[in-house]
């Protein structure tokens, strides 16, 4: 398979196509003269994108998660104790 097989390649080879859509974590394509093509795709991978989809959906969610992606990339952060941040939060208990 090459992520993209036709109608009568996907019934004779289904095993092929689960298998590969699974093993390479990308959508396997299948085209059908005279109609629109479908793709199978692993459901962990669909089940990621919808819940990104679900993530981005809020203009000032998605803002935090682009923010906290570049500053990941930036790698400007220090890494802290979890002692640093439950004194950070107020999260120490009282003696």
């Amino acid at each position: 398979m090459s992520g993209q097989t036709t109608y009568t390649e996907a019934c004779n080879n289904f095993d092929k196509i689960y298998d590969e859509a699974i093993s390479t974590r990308e959508p396997v394509i299948i085209t059908r003269e005279g109609s629109e093509s479908v793709s199978v795709i692993s459901t962990d991978e669909l089940n990621s994108i919808m819940e990104t989809a679900y993530l981005f959906q809020s203009p000032e969610n998605a803002a935090r998660l682009v923010a906290a992606i570049e500053r990941a990339k930036a790698q400007t952060f220090q890494p802290k104790t979890i002692d640093d941040l439950r004194q950070e939060f107020r999260l120490v208990e009282e003696e």
